[in-house]
């Protein structure tokens, strides 16, 4: 398979290790030095393309791959405002979209259990919940698309709350007030951590973590890979969801 990387940080890297681990070819690699090749003619020469770019520069991508009929794996978050039209392009042109908040197989199987668990918390009103989440300095947006995904697991489950508020904290003790209903996401950013995330239910007499941390960035480079698989022949638009059948 012939793969476009579009974003060749870190994380683009990881992803044509695995690639070409598993047999690939990288046709083209973008970064900010050479944006003159981000063109529609050598998106045409991919099967794929996996972006990991910038919230900024995402939409744009997005576009060139449907002008240039590449199906695209986007990990790239801090866009889904702009989710719902994308989406109805894709649909509506027969082009390919995959995206996630999240690739790593770990994650989303904590995705799973965190609103198993909220549905089992509905019913004790005595525990209340929070969230934190911790990245590299590097990270843009905040909260991470992986904590937001888990902030809608619990709101769609947990009747007590009904939205969500984050708050990046450089180092302030006082958290801000918030209502009752609203979940509070406390993001931290830290040298070289790639990604934990902790959901917490706390009562008077007792706490409840779930938690996952990610070790290294090589589980979110495979799951992006395995997904640019599986896209591949397909039309339409897709998430981790329904590559793992959960």
């Amino acid at each position: 398979m012939k793969i476009a990387l579009l974003g060749y940080g870190k994380m683009g890297k990881e992803i044509e290790q695995i690639a070409l681990q598993r047999g690939h070819e990288i046709v083209l690699k973008i970064n900010d030095t050479n944006l003159e090749e981000l063109t529609v003619n050598n998106l045409k020469q991919a099967d794929v393309a996996i972006e990991f770019s910038t919230p900024s520069t995402v939409i744009g991508n997005i576009d060139l791959c449907f002008q240039a009929g590449t199906p695209i794996v986007v990990g790239t978050t801090g866009w889904y405002d702009e989710l719902d039209e994308i989406a109805s392009r894709c649909i509506s042109e027969e082009k390919s979209l995959f995206y996630a908040t999240n690739y790593s197989i770990g994650v989303n199987i904590t995705f799973h259990i965190n609103k198993v668990l909220a549905k089992v918390m509905n019913g004790f009103t005595d525990y209340d919940v929070q969230m934190e989440e911790i990245h590299h300095t590097q990270k843009l947006d905040h909260p991470s698309g992986t904590a937001i995904t888990l902030a809608e697991g619990i709101i769609g489950n947990l009747d007590r709350k009904t939205k969500f508020e984050g708050w990046l904290n450089n180092g302030i003790e006082q958290k801000p007030n918030v209502s009752t209903d609203t979940l509070l996401i406390e993001a931290l950013r830290e040298d070289a951590v790639p990604g934990t995330h902790t959901v917490t239910y706390i009562s008077e007499i007792d706490r409840i973590d779930l938690r996952h941390e990610a070790f290294n960035r090589k589980g979110f480079a495979l799951g992006a890979v395995v997904a640019a698989e599986w896209l591949k022949e397909r039309k339409g638009v897709f998430t981790m969801k329904d590559l793992l059948s959960f």
